[in-house]
């Protein structure tokens, strides 16, 4: 891992969250994802499972946790599953987790070696009475052919012991990792801190000419410098009318003078990720237009921001920023009174100019977690993130930050990074005046 170490404080409340949620008299099981070949003997760079990080914090392939909280024998009621260090295998691929720092890194006293638990787990099966067991069920989830660990897993178990009650961990993690713990939000602003010091590190190196895969690898290189393991996702760096594109990633255009670049990235620190979305001018300066249209945009922001509180459904809330974005789109000259007056209500006129979801669930994954149906609570994370995209002007805006969810009054995670359209130009040309004097310095 390339993150300093975690809390493992972290790690141990979600797991008394989970116990707590647990039937009497039950054993829950969790692995880890598979690794993945590419060709020959290549594989694919490993992703830890989500909700198996969540629990422990381990990032190491061939991971196992076992909770079984009525286990009669103490030791067992917390087991973290690891695979045995092999010098050979330590030869080739790098050192692997010691017992000692499992619990370290987890908070779980008791280690077991996975070419041990097959005799351990007989036993402890025949004094559960219900098995919960593992699988994605994430409701943005694709459709594939792929099976995975989990479904194996869950397949090989109910066959060895079909006589037990079976349980779906998954309705368990839906609710807990929807509510994001102070120790997760720790770890997120860390996140977010790394991304807010690279969109400052690109407003001084954004101008007429850059390539937008350079500006790719200054978000690599800062992520990578201030020990983010990875992107938290593709970044999209689309500059003119490839911002109207929601998920490009080619990234392989010339910005140019007179242009909007609009930038989603995040990074991801400590398996947890942050999702920034900026759009800026090539040259540092906003049109006229331009800058009318990003206000109204960051007015959809704020007003989005406002009423995302406890007890909203995403439903509403979707419905009402579309209420607000009606009226906006009338005044920047998008939407007529006839355009409103005749829209199909299941397909809103403001869907020309804006076709994509406001807000979603952040954490572990970039789309984490959480019911888009049932009302907002407490400790949820999202993105806020509007946008405006018009295929007659080649100008697309989107403005996003991160927010946790108070009663007391939402926090904004991305308050310290630039958002006003005068403070980047302000920014861009300061940058850009001292990287002139520099040059200068230098003949």
């Amino acid at each position: 891992m390339k993150h300093l170490p975690i809390n493992p404080q972290l790690f141990t409340e979600n797991r008394k969250r989970f116990i707590k949620a647990m039937k009497p008299n039950s054993i829950a099981i969790f692995n880890s994802n598979d690794e993945l070949p590419t060709n020959g003997d290549a594989l694919h760079r490993f992703w830890q499972n989500s909700d198996l990080y969540w629990l422990c914090g381990i990032e190491q392939e061939d991971t196992m946790v076992v909770l079984f909280p009525d286990n009669p024998d103490p030791k067992y009621r917390e087991v973290l599953v690891l695979v045995r260090p092999q010098e050979m295998k330590e030869k080739w691929d790098g050192k692997r987790l010691r017992a000692a720092e499992g619990t370290s890194i987890s908070g779980i006293q008791t280690i077991v070696w996975l070419d041990s638990l097959d005799a351990l787990l007989q036993t402890w099966m025949h004094l559960a009475d219900n098995i919960y067991l593992n699988t994605n069920e994430n409701d943005r989830r694709a459709i594939h052919l792929v099976e995975t660990r989990d479904y194996r897993y869950a397949a090989d178990i109910m066959k060895r012991f079909p006589l037990h009650n079976y349980e779906r961990s998954a309705k368990i993690m839906r609710d807990l990792r929807a509510i994001k713990t102070k120790y997760e939000i720790e770890v997120t602003q860390t996140a977010i801190d790394i991304t807010e010091k690279t969109f400052r590190r690109l407003l001084g190196f954004i101008k007429p000419g850059v390539m937008e895969y350079e500006i790719e690898a200054e978000i690599m290189h800062e992520f990578l410098r201030n020990r983010a393991a990875r992107e938290a996702y593709g970044s999209i760096i689309a500059s003119g009318d490839r911002a109207r594109t929601l998920h490009y990633v080619s990234n392989n255009q010339e910005c140019k003078d007179g242009e909007l670049i609009l930038m989603d990235f995040g990074a991801q620190y400590g398996g947890y990720n942050a999702d920034l979305t900026r759009t800026v001018p090539v040259n540092g300066k906003f049109t006229k237009r331009q800058k009318q249209v990003y206000n109204a945009c960051l007015h959809l922001h704020n007003y989005a921001k406002s009423i995302l509180k406890p007890g909203i459904s995403i439903i509403d809330y979707t419905e009402k920023v579309g209420d607000e974005a009606t009226a906006v789109f009338q005044k920047i000259g998008l939407l007529t009174k006839a355009d409103v007056k005749n829209e199909d209500k299941d397909n809103r006129a403001y869907r020309k100019y804006l076709y994509h979801g406001i807000s979603h669930h952040l954490g572990i994954d970039v789309h984490d977690l959480g019911t888009r149906v049932y009302p907002v609570k407490e400790g949820m994370l999202f993105t806020v993130e509007p946008g405006i995209y018009i295929e007659e002007e080649q100008m697309g805006i989107r403005i996003e930050n991160n927010i946790w969810i108070k009663k007391s009054g939402n926090i904004d995670l991305m308050k310290n990074i630039p958002i006003e359209a005068d403070e980047i130009e302000a920014l861009m040309l300061t940058a850009n005046r001292q990287q002139t004097t520099e040059r200068s310095r230098k003949k």
